[in-house]
C-alpha cells in the first residue's frame, strides 16, 4: 500500500493506530461511496462490522492508490 507521509505521521495516533490496512485495501477496491474533491484528492468510504458498523473514510491521492489518510467518519450519511 502506497502512503503519503501525513498519512504515515498521522497513524501513530491512538484513534488512527486501530484501522487496519485490510479495511483502507477494502476502501480502495470496493468503496460504498466515492466522491473526487475540486483539489483531485479521491474519497472512499465503507462500512466496517468489526468497528460496531462505523464508517471508514479513506483519501487518496489523485493516482487513486497513494493514502494520504484514513479515519472514522462520524457525520456519513449512506
Amino acid at each position: 500500500m502506497k502512503t503519503t507521509a501525513y498519512f504515515d505521521a498521522i497513524r501513530r495516533r491512538p484513534d488512527r493506530s486501530i484501522i487496519q490496512d485490510a479495511w483502507i485495501d477494502r476502501a480502495i477496491r470496493a468503496p460504498l461511496r466515492e466522491i473526487r474533491q475540486a483539489d483531485g484528492r479521491i474519497r472512499r468510504w465503507i462500512q466496517v462490522q468489526e468497528m460496531e458498523n462505523r464508517y471508514l473514510r479513506v483519501i487518496l491521492l489523485e493516482d487513486g492508490e497513494t493514502v494520504h489518510n484514513a479515519f472514522f467518519d462520524r457525520g456519513f450519511v449512506p
